[in-house]
């Protein structure tokens, strides 16, 4: 059986990160041939052109392992109705210099979560604009918005009760659309 690498970028960088918690609990839902492994953008200095060619190490590393995976799943929270800047930073990093993007091809996915009642949804969108620029097929359906609140993980940071059966489809419909797209 094919084994499939998804790589999880979170737009946050912040220790305690609900979108970082919920990728990892919606990663343990993904199919026994599935490995998800998140790709830390925190040690990325902020893109310049003037760097094509002899980028740093961090940002090789980067470049690395995004290329080195099947597909990408990004978790972002929304900052200012947008993506946060590390994310878009990271997106910069990983498709420069032109011509040698490590997204192109790449098949996506979009979550976000947010303590407001509208989730990500305007980040996702500017998100998935971007994506489409990336040349990166990205899964439109279904759209997972979540609200951070009590119940969403358990105590041991799994994915609560109450969502589970729409983060397993969201899951099962992210592991489908890989396959399709890789086949």
């Amino acid at each position: 059986m094919r084994q499939y690498t998804i790589a999880i970028v979170v737009g946050s960088l912040r220790q305690d990160s609900f979108n970082r918690a919920v990728a990892q609990a919606v990663a343990r839902l993904a199919p026994a041939d599935f490995t998800c492994e998140e790709v830390s953008i925190a040690a990325l200095p902020l893109y310049n052109q003037d760097a094509d060619g002899h980028e740093e190490e961090a940002v090789r590393q980067f470049r690395q392992e995004i290329a080195a995976s099947d597909a990408v799943l990004f978790a972002t929270p929304e900052y200012n109705r947008s993506i946060p800047g590390v994310l878009k930073n990271a997106l910069d990093q990983g498709s420069r210099p032109w011509g040698k993007s490590v997204w192109a091809g790449k098949p996506a996915a979009v979550i976000g979560v947010s303590p407001g009642g509208m989730g990500t949804a305007l980040a996702q969108q500017h998100l998935k604009s971007v994506l489409s620029f990336l040349n990166m097929p990205t899964l439109c359906q279904p759209e997972v918005y979540l609200q951070f609140k009590e119940g969403l993980l358990d105590k041991n940071g799994n994915i609560g009760e109450a969502s589970k059966g729409f983060l397993q489809g969201f899951v099962d419909t992210f592991a489908a659309w890989v396959r399709r797209n890789l086949a």
